[in-house]
């Protein structure tokens, strides 16, 4: 048999097989890594963008029936109306820095009887998940707000229960409130009046591209491991087999 044949039993096609799909699966995750990177190449892009530009009308960016573009991430808008403190949400499980503290969001009633959902800030609780009684009320009268266009959250998160939820999405508030809501939501900036208690602001997006380069590096390393270590082994074997048959080689001369 050739010193190559070994190549045709079963363990050696076994594991040939799993080196192929060991390799084709790094080079799938390595890629989806750096699409990740193209990804937050792009968001940054557009936070930067436009968080340079003037406050612009919240009509102009944000509709009923109409969600807020990817390309309005992060746009900061301007809008006046009355809060209806009655109908403050409550986001819980919300941690800054480690500490426990909820979100407070209010729907900002508009001339025109729609309604715009300001995240209000956030706002620091005994325990994880607790609603505090001590929230700090937002102006009364008329107010003028500034703030960072948002997109809604998705999933069982947003569901609301009780004026409460773990996410913000004006589709599941609106309908728990029953109220008509601008789609998306607005992180607060500022307020005019200001609050006699201000909650913390928004926090703003990091601007870094993540550990995603890095990360696809990594995948492809340990696609080239594996292909390289199936190399090694596989000279190793034939290595072994050459010395076998000079051995017997060897022995057969001297009988």
């Amino acid at each position: 048999m050739s010193r190559w044949g070994f190549l045709a039993s079963r363990r050696w096609a076994f594991f040939l097989l799993a080196v192929v799909l060991l390799t084709w699966l790094a080079w799938q995750l390595g890629q989806w890594q750096f699409h990740r990177l193209d990804d937050r190449r792009e968001r940054n892009e557009i936070i930067q963008r436009n968080e340079a530009l003037p406050p612009a009308p919240v009509a102009e960016v944000m509709a009923v029936d109409r969600p807020p573009a990817d390309d309005d991430q992060w746009r900061v808008v301007e809008a006046s109306g009355r809060y209806a403190v009655e109908e403050t949400v409550v986001v819980r499980y919300r941690t800054r820095d480690g500490a426990p503290g909820v979100n407070a969001v209010v729907p900002l009633v508009l001339d025109d009887g729609s309604a715009l959902l300001v995240d209000r800030g956030w706002w620091p609780t005994a325990n994880r998940g607790e609603v505090p009684d001590d929230l700090p009320a937002p102006p009364d009268g008329e107010v003028t707000v500034t703030g960072w266009v948002r997109q809604d959250a998705t999933g069982d998160s947003a569901e609301v229960t009780d004026q409460r939820t773990r996410a913000i999405s004006s589709a599941a508030i609106g309908e728990a409130l029953d109220r008509e809501l601008l789609s998306g939501f607005v992180a607060l900036a500022s307020e005019t009046p200001a609050p006699e208690v201000p909650l913390e602001p928004a926090e703003l997006p990091e601007l870094d591209e993540g550990p995603h380069f890095f990360y696809g590096l990594q995948w492809w390393f340990f696609g080239a491991m594996a292909v390289f270590g199936f190399l090694y082994l596989l000279y190793d074997e034939w290595r072994d087999r050459r010395r076998e048959a000079q051995e017997a080689a060897e022995r057969s001369e001297k009988y």
